[in-house]
């Protein structure tokens, strides 16, 4: 039995992630912005929170961490380079450990960045990455915190990831994101068609996320940094692809 994954729309445009692995029982949620749609989640399935899992400290992320634990006396699992930011932590881990989920075990990526204690929780076997503000689809985060060769360093890492791994990112910033990646990489042809998809499937009010690693390397610019006709369309040195990515990144956040 595979690991149960429900998106929780919160906020404007906020994904929060609720897990459950059948064969323990276990709950837990990603990134709660806002507690009212996680209870009204668990309330709705008659499931009780077991664990709270933080990517970042970012507010709406971590906004609802001090109520459920309140209500619920569940475990808070953050990044331990930011541990100090994450409200109600219990428990502070870094790259390359591994947490016990039931049954399910989820390897955690340190994908610094956007914030500089930024992390990732991978759960191989059942090919799902929540990668909160690091990578989105068809974009990436803004780097708050953090330089270009971080950055890319950070997506690098998850592009490594195998092609089939969904990517549960924590925005629906995918129409957004599409426009602008037509604009820096328009002769993509799969990613043209994947805008008007896109565009498509939020004229019927339909979520766009998760998507799939193997369609993110083959369509979101910024992790094709390293991609040699996309350096030299804007006339940049195929050699560094961290400076190509600065500059995806310093384009995107002027674009409008």
């Amino acid at each position: 039995m595979a690991l149960e994954i429900f998106r929780l729309p919160a906020l404007a445009d906020n994904y929060v992630w609720l897990l459950r692995e059948p064969r323990s029982g276990m709950v837990g949620v990603v990134d709660p912005a806002d507690p009212a749609p996680v209870r009204a989640a668990l309330a709705a399935r008659g499931w009780r929170l077991s664990r709270i899992l933080n990517t970042h400290h970012h507010a709406d992320h971590v906004g609802g961490n001090r109520a459920l634990k309140d209500e619920f006396g569940c475990e808070v699992v953050g990044p331990r380079a930011d541990s100090a930011r994450i409200p109600g932590i219990d428990l502070a881990l870094g790259d390359g450990d591994r947490l016990a989920f039931g049954e399910e075990e989820a390897v955690v990526l340190d994908v610094p960045g956007h914030t500089r204690g930024h992390v990732a929780f991978h759960f191989p076997s059942a090919r799902a990455l929540f990668c909160g503000d690091t990578l989105f689809a068809l974009g990436c985060g803004r780097m708050f915190e953090g330089t270009a060769p971080q950055m890319w360093a950070s997506l690098a890492r998850l592009r490594a990831l195998p092609d089939e791994t969904m990517v549960h990112c924590a925005h629906e910033y995918t129409q957004s994101n599409a426009r602008f990646a037509l604009h820096v990489d328009g002769a993509n042809a799969e990613l043209a068609a994947r805008a008007a998809f896109v565009d498509a499937q939020r004229a019927r009010g339909e979520a766009t996320v998760p998507s799939p690693l193997g369609l993110e390397k083959r369509t979101n610019p910024f992790l094709r940094a390293d991609d040699p006709a996309l350096a030299r369309a804007h006339g940049l040195d195929p050699a560094d692809p961290a400076a190509v990515f600065g500059f995806l990144r310093a384009s995107k956040d002027k674009f409008r």
